[in-house]
């Protein structure tokens, strides 16, 4: 080829790192059709791809859930004498692992062994994640048994892993027997598996234990989040430690320790149900002093805890509020000031609140049209005056 001085310049063709160099950033920004047309176009040019070059663009089909072509080229480049890498067969993995397929992933799993590629930790970590969220917890413990035969060493996510399928399986001795383990092998718990194991805990009302571990976390040197606060203030909450929770909390703040809204709202919550609602107002007013802004769940707890307490005109007065604020109202905080109205014998606002839903495109849910039904049996409202809701496309 010529150039601009009538010199001949060399004519460069493009190989299968130029090809496969292109198709993985194709996949990447998600063009996989793209990548698809020139992964052909590489083969019609006698070009062959390499494993890399093949995972690239079964990757490209499992980030578009086209996991059927993903398996096809997996077949063809098999039959073509490519042999998969262990980062062809993670990514394919977990891509199944995500869709549920598990004993497709398992099946995988041997191939991968038969083919002589040793799994590392991520293929069994995402085997666990899978068979946890699957409900299979003992197959997941299966797998985190077989790791150490295969030359695989437990990871601090492997614990995470399984012990929030212990968590979630309501076996908490099985976590905890976990987390003693981890200790005795110098594994360091993080504050994912601490939060685990607190929720866990405070699920089947086991506080004490649940306060010794917290100690125990500390002691530790592992910094508690806001996550880890929220925990423990809602577990407390939710069974019936107000008054601890609300020692932690003034303690948190001592300290000027990060509370997030979560934090504020479930202590309220927890106020308003042992009847305290002064103080929780006083929280709730607190909470902008503290550069916190309610959100539609904090706002449900204080409207609920006003109607349960027979005070209608402020929870109609902070309804208002979380919408003056750019807070969405959703079908339940419509549902507690109806159920508040008709306690006070207000079925006029019930037929109000129904027009505000309407016009919010809020739809209303089982629990409402029951109270719209049981007011027509009573002759209390008349069919004319509900809205017709039409649902949004």
């Amino acid at each position: 080829m010529a150039n601009g001085n009538g010199e001949i310049g060399v004519v460069c063709k493009p190989d299968t790192v130029t090809y496969t160099t292109i198709i993985d950033g194709l996949c990447k920004e998600g063009f996989v059709d793209k990548a698809k047309e020139l992964f052909l176009q590489m083969k019609e040019n006698n070009i062959n791809p390499n494993v890399v070059t093949y995972t690239s663009v079964i990757r490209g089909f499992c980030y578009a859930n086209d996991w059927n072509e993903a398996k096809c080229l997996l077949i063809e480049m098999m039959d073509q004498g490519v042999q998969p890498n262990v980062v062809t067969f993670n990514v394919i993995m977990d891509e199944l692992c995500k869709n549920g397929k598990m004993d497709e992933a398992s099946r995988l799993l041997d191939l991968m062994i038969q083919f002589g590629v040793r799994p590392n930790a991520f293929v069994y970590n995402t085997l666990m994640d899978g068979f946890c969220l699957t409900g299979r917890v003992n197959r997941a413990k299966e797998l985190f048994v077989s790791m150490e035969s295969m030359g695989c060493k437990h990871t601090v996510f492997s614990y995470r892993i399984l012990i929030n399928g212990y968590c979630k399986n309501k076996e908490i001795e099985g976590a905890l027997t976990l987390y003693s383990e981890m200790l005795s092998k110098g594994i360091k718990p993080d504050v994912v598996i601490y939060n685990t194991l607190f929720i866990g805990l405070f699920e089947i009302h086991q506080v004490e234990r649940a306060f010794k571990l917290f100690d125990e976390m500390q002691c530790d040197g592992v910094a508690a989040d806001t996550w880890a606060y929220t925990t423990f203030i809602d577990g407390l909450c939710k069974n019936g430690y107000i008054v601890e929770a609300a020692e932690l909390f003034r303690t948190l703040r001592v300290l000027k320790c990060e509370l997030g809204i979560g934090a504020y709202s479930c202590l309220i919550d927890g106020l308003c149900k042992i009847g305290k609602l002064e103080t929780a107002w006083e929280l709730f007013q607190s909470l902008p002093r503290v550069g916190l802004m309610a959100d539609v769940v904090t706002y449900n707890i204080m409207i609920h805890g006003l109607c349960n307490d027979g005070q209608m005109d402020k929870a109609h007065d902070l309804f208002l509020d979380m919408e003056a604020k750019g807070v969405e109202p959703d079908f339940v905080i419509f549902n507690t000031l109806m159920l508040g109205f008709i306690r006070c014998n207000e079925t006029s606002k019930v037929i109000e609140l129904l027009h505000g839903m309407d016009k919010r495109n809020v739809m209303p849910d089982a629990s409402i049209l029951s109270i719209v039904v049981d007011l027509l049996v009573k002759n209390e409202i008349g069919l004319n005056s509900i809205p017709q809701f039409k649902r949004q496309k």
